[in-house]
């Protein structure tokens, strides 16, 4: 199956698009979660001619935490969109698991205490098994920098991804840290179409999952995806640096 992966695209829909067989966008698809925000980019996101589209939430996109059953109504009125919060589906065989929620960012949508029961809870129910996980949010000290500084990604996520090891983790959130990376088993993509400047000027990332592996077919110009794999020791020793793709 050919993913193609998105995320933080904030209003933005004038972009070149891949072709695929599913679209997954990881969330930030508006600017401040309106409801004619979110009613626009469903429309957009709708029109895109994949057989199958997938959404989470992020911290800008307002309506699905405050008025859940409108943002359900919104997407019930497009057939073959599904919204996953704390959920999942299979298509083909592969099995995907979606969440919003992420550690306290500037009072935000679906905040939850950093390194508190709350998110660990929700990290929890993402089932082993689980071959596509889709976040809003990275795990810590994965593709979750700005300009190179402190990581700002989920320590309770990183620690369930020890225990649940999906073959495909798709997120966004940190826009400066756009880009893929290989840990064991597990590949990463950080798949933010816009820059910190709030430009859209990362293509999409595209990808064939199939029933032994994970293949970047596209994506960001800079980096060596085949050098990334010691980024899995990481996962197990908080005090090393992983690799960032360059």
């Amino acid at each position: 199956m050919r993913l193609v992966l998105l995320s933080d695209t904030h209003c933005h829909q004038r972009f070149p698009m891949p072709g695929g067989d599913a679209l997954v966008h990881a969330g930030d698809a508006t600017g401040s979660g309106t409801l004619d925000q979110v009613r626009e980019f469903l429309e957009w996101f709708a029109a895109q001619p994949h057989r199958h589209k997938i959404l989470v939430a992020g911290n800008h996109d307002w309506l699905f935490q405050r008025e859940p059953g409108e943002a359900a109504r919104l997407v019930r009125r497009h057939p073959g969109l599904v919204y996953l919060q704390d959920s999942g589906l299979e298509l083909a065989g592969i099995r995907f698991w979606g969440s919003p929620w992420q550690p306290e960012f500037c009072a935000w949508a679906f905040n939850l205490p950093r390194r508190g029961e709350a998110l660990r809870q929700v990290w929890n129910r993402i089932p082993p098994g689980t071959d596509v996980l889709v976040t809003h949010g990275p795990p810590y000290g994965i593709l979750d920098q700005v300009g190179g500084g402190e990581h700002l990604g989920c320590e309770e996520l990183r620690a369930r991804l020890g225990v649940v090891r999906p073959r495909l983790h798709v997120f966004g959130h940190i826009h400066d840290s756009h880009g893929v990376a290989r840990a064991g088993g597990t590949t990463y993509v950080n798949a933010s179409v816009c820059d910190e400047g709030y430009r859209p000027v990362h293509p999409p990332v595209v990808v064939d999952v199939t029933a032994g592996q994970v293949k970047v077919v596209s994506g960001p110009p800079r980096g060596r995806l085949d050098r990334l794999g010691a980024l899995q020791a990481s996962l197990l020793a908080p005090e090393r640096e992983p690799f960032r793709d360059r």
